[in-house]
């Protein structure tokens, strides 16, 4: 069996990410009128609350089984990406921008401060980027082989 490195280091950031996915969403979930009165007094997504509570379990699951197929894991590393960027800019206008600071998260994530959920995002965010420039066979950070005829 081959030891690779770089792809046992895309895995364990998958499987970190699939854990945390779907922790949040099932946290969500089992507090569902919870989630859904918390993201009803949010001042940025009152008005969508009622399809975002669905929405966002939902999207979580997905992106943590996109994660687990090996085939379609650029996709999930991508789409996790795009999430926790989404999320941290929610939490960032929510602090330096809002009068009103709700919590919507669950579970452990729920004991956090904003600002420390903030650090706790953007370092998901990294992860993901570090793992799609992994996944990539990106030009500066790995030899390409070439082939001689």
């Amino acid at each position: 069996m081959k030891f690779s490195l770089r792809k046992n280091i895309i895995s364990i950031i998958c499987y970190l990410y699939v854990f945390m996915l779907v922790y949040a969403a099932t946290s969500k979930l089992l507090d569902f009128e919870n989630f859904k009165i918390q993201l009803g007094q949010s001042p940025l997504l009152s008005s969508f609350a009622d399809w975002i509570t669905i929405l966002v379990p939902v999207t979580e699951y997905i992106i943590a089984s996109l994660l687990l197929i090996p085939k379609f894991r650029f996709i999930g590393l991508f789409t996790s990406y795009l999430l926790m960027v989404l999320f941290t800019a929610y939490i960032y206008i929510i602090l330096n921008y809002s009068a009103f600071v709700p919590c919507s998260c669950g579970g452990i994530l729920e004991k956090m401060t904003w600002n420390q959920h903030l650090v706790f995002n953007i370092i998901f965010i990294f992860l993901a980027a570090f793992a799609i420039l992994l996944t990539t066979e990106h030009p500066l950070l790995f030899k390409r082989k070439t082939v001689k005829l």
